[in-house]
């Protein structure tokens, strides 16, 4: 588990039969990813592709207002330039890479906001159940004013469309549970009080499946995914995490006031 400093446990692993959860617990903060949970997602995807004997992953935010609503920002005052950027954005293509890379299926049940790494994290699971309240999004232009990796802009756009992608990184809002429903991003909208019990019930259902088929389909879509060449991108992430509008989004957002967007 990895814990604060107060000893608050954030990140919780359980094991029912053949299928292991993990959930963000950090329902104070809307359950916003520190490096250490990040880290703790890291390992208990490599655990779940050691044991045999797992065939579910699943992965859940608690508290029943979000999944993640992102990383944690105050980690953001660190940075010093566009080499942070450049590595925050390869780390995060690796984190969100892994949750694909997992040999089992991968359940995403999501409550509330999954949003920024949170939308990534969701985009990495193989199948995506939420409530009516759920949003989804990745809401940079009016917050930070970073940008994303190319290989997460290929990523949305696999699973969203160039059209609605654009619509929705430019505007910075959030799709509805049914929007994200009528993309093909979500598969199932189950209300808050029955949704544990619809997940339990997918989870087994697809622990009773051949393992080989469904980490070969995996497999193979990754690949195929994959296959295409992706353009180099790092001067585009190193102008936006090297530039002063960056700065100020992060200082804006710690500070609990607008951004003063300049262009520069």
């Amino acid at each position: 588990m990895d814990k604060d400093d107060s000893g608050k446990d954030h990140v919780l692993v359980t094991r029912e039969g053949a299928v292991v959860t993990l959930t963000f617990n950090r329902p104070e903060a809307r359950n916003a990813m520190t490096w250490g949970m990040y880290e703790r997602l890291n390992q208990t995807c490599e655990e779940v592709d050691a044991d045999d004997s797992v065939r579910v992953l699943v992965l859940k935010g608690a508290g029943g207002k979000a999944f993640v609503a992102g990383t944690d920002i105050s980690q953001f005052t660190a940075f010093e330039g566009a080499d942070d950027g450049l590595r925050y954005e390869r780390d995060g293509d690796q984190r969100t890479g892994r949750i694909a890379r997992v040999k089992k299926p991968v359940i995403a049940l999501i409550q509330g906001y999954a949003v920024g790494g949170g939308f990534g994290i969701a985009a990495g699971a193989d199948v995506r159940v939420a409530t009516p309240d759920a949003r989804f999004g990745a809401p940079i232009a009016r917050t930070l004013g970073n940008c994303l990796s190319m290989a997460a802009y290929a990523r949305y756009l696999d699973l969203l469309g160039p059209s609605r992608l654009k619509e929705m990184i430019i505007t910075a809002r959030l799709l509805s549970a049914q929007e994200a429903l009528a993309a093909g991003f979500v598969h199932e909208i189950v209300a808050a009080d029955a949704i544990e019990a619809r997940v339990a019930e997918l989870a087994a259902t697809i622990a009773s499946h051949a393992p080989i088929t469904m980490w070969v389909t995996k497999e193979a879509v990754r690949r195929l995914q994959e296959a295409r060449p992706l353009p180099d991108g790092d001067d585009l992430v190193a102008a936006t995490y090297g530039s002063a509008d960056f700065r100020e989004g992060v200082r804006a957002f710690v500070d609990k006031r607008a951004p003063r967007w300049t262009g520069k």
